[in-house]
Parts: structure tokens; sequence; C-alpha cells
């Protein structure tokens, strides 16, 4: 008697390929190390193709230049602040609780210890790399900084607070959540804040601000 067995049947054709946008996330989360690890200019371009598994061919495929590949490091940053701050989340939130969020959600991105190791690349680096400046100047500080200001110029719209230039405004209400424990983290005399200590502050400058604004 013959026994049937059944035969794995094997997918013809080559192994499936990873998407570009699969890749991508591979190559900048390898290029995030390298920036922290070695800064800019010593970061390898062979170990991130080789950290992430791929060719450097592909990597300069998808990041043709050095530059290009740190803007992304950024960009990919700032990602979680914008997705922190959901523009519909923030529509039904009263005035308080909006200005708390949107603070904690700045406090837990500029203070944070990656935050503080890049900034220190770019204030290192920039005098020889000056694009890496621009990068960090239009992917984070503009981004941030157009996002926090539309916010305040909507609650002047619903007549919440007044404010004759939400930019400047924006700018202070930034610096004064952000600034002394950001530089005293770069300076290396002051660790990052915790997370706790980042919501209390959150808390006291919304009530500094909206003591000088609410109507």
């Amino acid at each position: 008697m013959v026994q049937n067995q059944q035969i794995e049947k094997r997918p013809r054709g080559r192994p499936q390929i990873r998407c570009d946008d699969d890749t991508r996330g591979l190559i900048v989360k390898a290029a995030n190390t390298q920036f922290h690890e070695n800064g800019y200019a010593a970061a390898s371009i062979a170990t991130i193709a080789q950290e992430a598994g791929v060719s450097t061919k592909t990597l300069y495929r998808l990041f043709p230049t050095k530059a290009d590949l740190f803007a992304s490091v950024i960009s990919e940053r700032i990602v979680g602040f914008l997705l922190a701050l959901d523009p519909a989340t923030l529509a039904t939130a009263d005035l308080r609780e909006g200005l708390e969020r949107m603070l904690m959600a700045y406090g837990m991105l500029s203070l944070s210890e990656d935050t503080v190791t890049i900034m220190r690349l770019v204030i290192g680096e920039s005098d020889r790399f000056p694009e890496i400046a621009t990068s960090f100047y239009e992917q984070a500080i503009l981004r941030t900084n157009d996002l926090m200001e539309d916010w305040l110029r909507r609650q002047v719209e619903r007549g919440l607070i007044a404010l004759d230039d939400p930019h400047q405004a924006c700018g202070m209400l930034r610096g004064m959540m952000a600034m002394e424990p950001q530089r005293a983290a770069i300076l290396r005399q002051e660790p990052p804040p915790t997370i706790e200590v980042i919501q209390a502050r959150a808390k006291m400058c919304a009530n500094l601000f909206l003591k000088g604004c609410a109507l």
C-alpha cells in the first residue's frame, strides 16, 4: 500500500521585499543611535546601513546625503509631539486643560535626554556643518512653534485669551517651560527633569500664563 504524504509547497518567486517605509524606519533608528553615540561627523554611514540590515546603496537611495538622514532623525522625534497634540483632542479640552496638555507634551519633547543630546551635537558641530543647525531649526523649532502658536490663535479667536502678538507670546511660553532646565541639562549641570517635574512645571507655567492674559 502506498502511503500518501503531504508535500509542503514553497512559495514561488523571490522572498517578500521589505517596503521602503519600513526600511526608512530601520535606517532612521540606526542613524539616531550613531548620531547619539558618535556625533554627526564621526557617524558612519556604513555602520548605519549594517545596523539597519540594508546595503549602503539602499541607504543612499532613500537618504542621498548624511544631512538628509539627520533631518529625518529630527523629524521622527517631532512626530510623537504632533501625535500627542492631536487637534481634535485639544479642541474638546477647556482652556487650562488644553494649555497644560500642550506644555506637558512640549516639555516631554524638549527636556528629554534624547533631545538634550541632539542639541549638544548641533551646538558642537554646526560651525562645520551648518546644515544640521538648519535641519534642527526647521524640523524641530519651527514645527513645534507653529503648532503651539496655532493653538494660541484659536483661543484668541474663541475669546478666551487676549494676546497682541500670539507669535511672540508662543516664544515666551516655550521659553518659560523649557529654557532653564534645558540649558542646565545641555551644560551637564543638572540631569533632564523627570516626568513628575515636567508635569509640575507645565501646571505652573500654565497658571502664570493664564493670569497674565485670561479675560
